[in-house]
Order: C-alpha cells, then structure tokens, then sequence
C-alpha cells in the first residue's frame, strides 16, 4: 500500500513538473495555451453580453405585453363588477367572482396565454376565492400581495407559477387591487408563463456556447498554425546553431521563398559560412603557432645543450677565476636552468595543445605524494621565512592518477603560494569523500582582485603586463597544472580576496571511469587560522603584484559540468 502511494505521489508531483518544463521550454505551447486562454476570456465576455442582451430584450418585450393585458383585464373585472352592482338584484360573491374569472379566462384564448387568480384581501373572511387552470395559491409570493394592498397599485415580480397537479414553470405574475361591490377588498392576479421566453433563451444560450467552443477551437487551432509556420524556422536555426557548436562546420538553414523567415535563414547562413571560415583560418593560425612553438622548444634543445655542458666546465671551475667573472658565471648557471625550465615547459604544453598528453594512472596515496611535494618545496620556503603546514582527516587516501603530474600541480600550487604569500606561511589540506578527493593551498598574502581569479590559469599572465619577470617560474605552471588537472577528469579553482591571500582547491575523482558533482573541501579556507594569527601580513612591496586595495574575486575553472 505504502508503495502504491509513494507511486501515486511520484506520478502527482511529475506531471505538474512536466508542464512548467513543457511551458518553459517550448513557446508553440506557450502562445498557443495563451491565444486558447485569452479566446475563452474574450468569447466568455461577449457571449455573457449576448445572453444578457437578448435576456433583457425578451423579458421586457413580455413584461410590456403583460403589464398592458393586465391593465387592461382589470378594467374589464371592474367593468362586469360595477354592471353587477347596477342591475336590479345583485348577485352572490360566489356567481360575482366566478363571472368575473370566467369573463377573464376567456381573453386568455386558448391555449391559455395566461392564468388568472382573484384572492381576497381578507383571509379571515368568507369571501370566495376562484383561480384558471389549476393555478395554486401559493404561486403569488407574500411581498407581492403585501405591496398590492399597501400600494393600493398594479405591481409584478418574476417567480415560479404552481400548479396543484405539481407542475412548476417560470412566470411573471401581475397584480392589481379589485373591489368587488357587497363583498369587500379583492386582489387580481395575472399569472403569465415564461416557458416559451425559457426555451428561446434555452436555444440562445447553447447556440452561444456551441458557437464559442468552435470558435475558441478554431482560434487555438489558427496560433498552433501560424506559431508553427513561425517557431519551425526558429527551431531549425537552434539545432543548425548547435550542430554549428558541435564542430559540424557544413551545417546550414533550408531557405525557403522570399519572406522574412527566408531571409533569416539567408543572413544565418551568410553568418555560418562567416563563421566557418574565421574558425578555420583560426585553427590554421593554432597549429601554426603549435607547430612553431613545438619546432623552436625542439631545436632549441640542441643548442642549450651545449651551452650547459660548457657552461658546466666553467661553472666547475669558478674558484680559479676572479670575483666579477665568477660572478657572471653564476648568473649564467642560474639563467640556464630558468631557461631549461622554459623549455620543458613549453614542450609539455605543446603536447596538450597537439592533444597527445597521455595519462599513466596508478593507484598511490595522495597523501604521500603531498608529504613529498611538501619536502621538495621547503627549502624555497625556508628562504622565504615561511612555514608550511598539512593537515588531512585520513592517514592514508587512495586514489587513480598519474604520480608525476599529480606531483607537478601540487609542487607549482605551493611554489605558487610561497612566493605570493608572507610569514604567516602556507596551508596545505587534504580531504576525501566517497566520490572524491581533495587538495587546498592556502596563502595569506596580498590575495587576488576581482577579475584576476579568471586570469591566473592563463600563459605567462602577470598582474602587470609591463612588470620584468624578475620573479616566479615560468608563467607557465599554473596553466599546465590546469591542463594536469583536466587529463585527470578533475577541477582545479581558484579563489582570492586582497589582503587576505589566495586559496587553490584540486580535485581529482577517486575512480577516472566514475563522475562527481561536488569537492570534499570548501574553497574558501583559512580565517580561522588569520583570526588567530599573532603576525601582521607582510606584503613585498613589488609593482604589479597583487593588490590588497579591492574587494573579493572567486573564479571556477574546471573541465566538465557541475551543479
């Protein structure tokens, strides 16, 4: 039973979510239920106006019939009442009243247009009391006969006329005051039945709604019709649009005779073909520009070779030479490994771009592989007057990934942080989840302004253009370490608040063949240990730099859909 409702419940609350998505989604339902909507409020309104008008019409019409009948029927009553009262005898209040009832019925015709009740005044008395036709008493409502004799005045109200057989019909009854000579005080009621005016409205009203269901029907009918002719061609550009976006460059609109819907498929077409043809030129420029970049890394490499191994003999030899050239070099060592650097780096992001980067996956602990990420990063940060620190909830975390680039991405997100953090060191925090893990580095330094958080991933992006890279690697890491992170099917952000650091969250699935839609750590971390920390931040006073002086930027870059 449980199982039957809990389905029950399910179908409910699917079918309304399939409406909205239906509403939302699709505008041939939309303006085709709003034309359907709008045609029922308009018609309803005009065939409610209709009704009224012909109502009023036919019940006026018969009022003024009636009340005229009526006028005249009493001026007859009176006629044979006051004839009566001159003659030489009078007769009883029986014969009196049941002539003047007869006299009555018989301008009715036959079939009877009309019924006739003439009732006392004086119910406690003995008059007579005579009616047509079965007509019962009780046909005349209280107020009626109550205004008639206050009024002393023909008055008249819509009801329903009894019958003592039982039957019922709609009416309009007028009433008059009579007095009838010996008796007393009389009433004279006209009874006029509504039931062909009731049959003529009958046939109005379903006339009135028929003809407003067909014509709601064909109206809901000509929108479905005309947004069809319009919503198809739309529909056609949309999935063109995303064949176009798919990469299916050829994809193009059927054009179609002269009206507006051609020319906008001509103009799509113009555009596509526009398109097509800067991307291609585009695509040609990219491999030329990966082509070159790999070609130079490439050749480079021989030459740079050679100048390390003399550079090396040199170098060895450094003590026999005086201070100025062994200085020089020094230098030269130093520049020669940045260069080497450089070169690596760019051969490994011409393999990205010529997509053959493959991944070796095994299953290692991240933890580990983070401890000695951490050694190999020390001694710049020991340097640097800085301190950084681990922490995980796990000894150990298991997961699939390629051992050295997973090492490349945490080594450069911790050189990253060391140079752009202070003496309040550099957090490293590892976490896990059923889907998951996770790696955070957290600095305290100057942070990101708005807009830089989108920008750090870029090649050899700099704060300041104009700055000489006097500092840092390659500006290349963090682009690689994103490119590193996409391989691995995982996310790599990038949040950023001036004055209060910078924080760079991995994330890596723990299976490659299985997704997940959320990180085991927050992105934001390390206020708690800022709000304790006794050490006031100390920003190196380098131009271009980040800045501490704007308000806070958070910026996600990651390689698939998320919710």
């Amino acid at each position: 039973m449980n199982r039957f409702l809990s389905a029950v419940s399910r179908v409910l609350f699917a079918v309304p979510r399939a409406i909205a998505r239906l509403w939302r989604r699709s505008l041939w339902s939309r303006v085709t239920v709003t034309t359907l909507a709008l045609s029922i409020i308009v018609v309803g309104v005009l065939g409610f106006s209709l009704l009224s008008r012909v109502t009023s019409g036919l019940l006026g019409a018969k009022e003024q019939i009636s009340v005229g009948e009526a006028s005249a029927g009493l001026g007859e009553a009176q006629r044979i009442l006051d004839a009566a009262d001159t003659g030489p005898s009078t007769p009883s209040p029986a014969r009196l009243v049941d002539s003047v009832v007869s006299a009555l019925a018989a301008r009715a015709g036959s079939p009877s247009t009309f019924d006739v009740l003439l009732l006392s005044s004086q119910p406690s008395s003995d008059a007579p009391e005579r009616g047509t036709n079965l007509v019962a008493e009780s046909s005349v409502p209280e107020a009626l006969r109550l205004a008639v004799v206050q009024s002393q005045r023909q008055s008249w109200t819509y009801t329903e006329i009894q019958f003592l057989d039982g039957r019922v019909s709609p009416g309009l009854i007028v009433g008059a005051p009579l007095l009838v000579p010996t008796v007393g005080p009389y009433e004279l009621y006209y009874l006029f039945p509504l039931t062909q005016e009731q049959l003529t409205l009958d046939l109005v009203r379903s006339s009135v709604i028929g003809t407003g269901i067909l014509l709601v029907l064909l109206l809901a009918g000509v929108s479905w019709l005309v947004t069809r002719l319009v919503v198809n061609p739309v529909r056609a550009a949309s999935q063109t649009a995303a064949r176009l976006a798919e990469g299916h460059l050829s994809e193009r609109m059927v054009v179609s005779g002269t009206d507006d819907l051609a020319r906008l498929a001509t103009s799509f077409n113009a555009m596509a073909a526009s398109l097509a043809r800067q991307i291609r030129q585009l695509e040609e420029l990219s491999r030329v520009q990966q082509r070159f970049v790999s070609d130079v890394s490439h050749e480079l490499r021989t030459p740079l070779t050679t100048i390390r191994m003399a550079a090396d003999v040199v170098y060895d030899d450094r003590d026999l030479l005086d201070a100025p050239t062994s200085r020089a070099v020094e230098l030269l060592q130093n520049q020669l490994d940045r260069f080497e650097e450089l070169l690596v780096d760019l051969l490994e992001i011409s393999r990205f771009d010529a997509g053959a980067a493959v991944l070796d996956a095994e299953r290692i602990d991240i933890i580990t592989l983070v401890e000695r990420a951490i050694d190999a990063a020390t001694p710049l940060a020991e340097r640097s007057g800085m301190t950084i620190r681990l922490s995980s909830e796990a000894t150990t975390c298991a997961v699939d990934c390629d051992p050295r680039r997973l090492h490349r991405i945490v080594r450069n997100l911790i050189e990253n942080a060391i140079e752009h953090g202070d003496v309040r060191g550099v957090d490293v925090t590892v976490g896990s989840n059923d889907e998951a893990i996770a790696i955070t580095v957290r600095d305290y330094g100057v942070g990101l302004r708005p807009g830089e958080s989108a920008l750090v991933f870029n090649r050899f992006w700099r704060a300041d253009p104009a700055r000489a890279r006097t500092t840092g690697g390659t500006g290349l890491g963090l682009a690689i370490s994103l490119e590193d992170a996409r391989l691995h099917g995982g996310w790599l952000e990038a949040w950023g608040e001036p004055g209060k650091g910078a924080c760079f969250r991995l994330t890596l699935p723990r299976d490659r063949r299985s997704g997940f839609d959320r990180s085991p750590l927050p992105l934001e971390l390390g206020y708690e240990l800022e709000a304790v920390a006794t050490v006031q931040p100390v920003v190196a006073d380098v131009p271009g730099e980040r800045s501490a002086s704007s308000p806070a930027a958070t910026f996600v870059i990651n390689s698939g859909d998320r919710t």
